[in-house]
């Protein structure tokens, strides 16, 4: 990915970006990143209080950014080696399983900010009327009325977000959305987006219970939402069409 330059010259590149942050890569091992709304800010930098402590305790590389700049703030870390993986494997579940297990297993004795479950208000009242089966759109969202929130998550975890080098998982990047809150948040695209030999591995190697892994296809079902009050909020109409359609077909 390093970009070739003359001596002492920095290239910057861009390259595909989440939702909340815009990405360039520096001089071809550096990530900057700055956010794309201001009320990203402060959970971008909650991110560097929170990888600062937990980096160090993840058995797989992940990003530990640091503050470059706080007007504009800018963050800056070291790219996490790896693409994301065209085919998972077995062999990738059980890494995968024993990462989450490390990262749930982990001790909050650092203050992490707690999940915030208002999202589940906005989409009674903004998603569950573009939903033609509204019943059941209800009945999912009243599956959210109280889960955990005693274990440290990554929150956002999907396959954009794991990566792979040499055919093997390489790292986990995309903090932003890290959070104290419901294991099985992250064991939603990891059981039912993935095949079956993956998932299989992973929920044997984290030891998934029928509880959890229930919790999980109910935040599997819950992910197309997001992706509609993101249209909304961005204008993007195909978002919406796509988000709906999602939920549709996950009901």
């Amino acid at each position: 990915m390093r970009a070739a330059a003359p001596c002492g010259v920095v290239v910057v590149m861009g390259f595909d970006s989440g939702w909340d942050s815009a990405a360039t890569l520096v001089d071809g091992g550096w990530v900057e990143r700055r956010p794309r709304r201001p009320e990203v800010a402060p959970r971008l930098l909650a991110e560097v209080r929170l990888m600062s402590w937990l980096a160090p305790l993840l058995p797989l590389p992940v990003p530990r950014p640091v503050i470059v700049s706080e007007e504009p703030l800018v963050l800056r870390h070291q790219l996490v080696p790896g693409e994301p993986a065209e085919r998972l494997t077995a062999a990738d579940g059980r890494v995968l399983g024993r990462f989450l297990r490390a990262l749930h297993d982990v001790d909050p004795v650092e203050p992490v900010q707690e999940g915030d479950l208002g999202d589940v208000d906005r989409f009674r009242a903004e998603v569950v009327p573009l939903v033609p089966d509204k019943p059941r759109a209800l009945a999912l969202l009243d599956e959210f009325r109280s889960v955990p929130k005693d274990s440290v998550v990554h929150g956002d975890l999907g396959p954009e977000h794991v990566l792979c080098r040499d055919g093997a998982v390489s790292g986990v990047i995309d903090w932003t959305d890290a959070h104290l809150g419901d294991p099985a948040i992250d064991l939603a695209w990891t059981l039912f987006g993935t095949p079956a030999e993956f998932a299989d591995a992973l929920a044997e190697t984290y030891g998934v219970s029928g509880e959890l892994r229930h919790r999980a296809l109910q935040w599997h079902r819950l992910g197309p939402w997001y992706e509609v009050t993101h249209g909304l909020d961005t204008g993007r109409p195909e978002l919406v069409r796509d988000g709906v359609a999602g939920i549709v077909s996950r009901l």
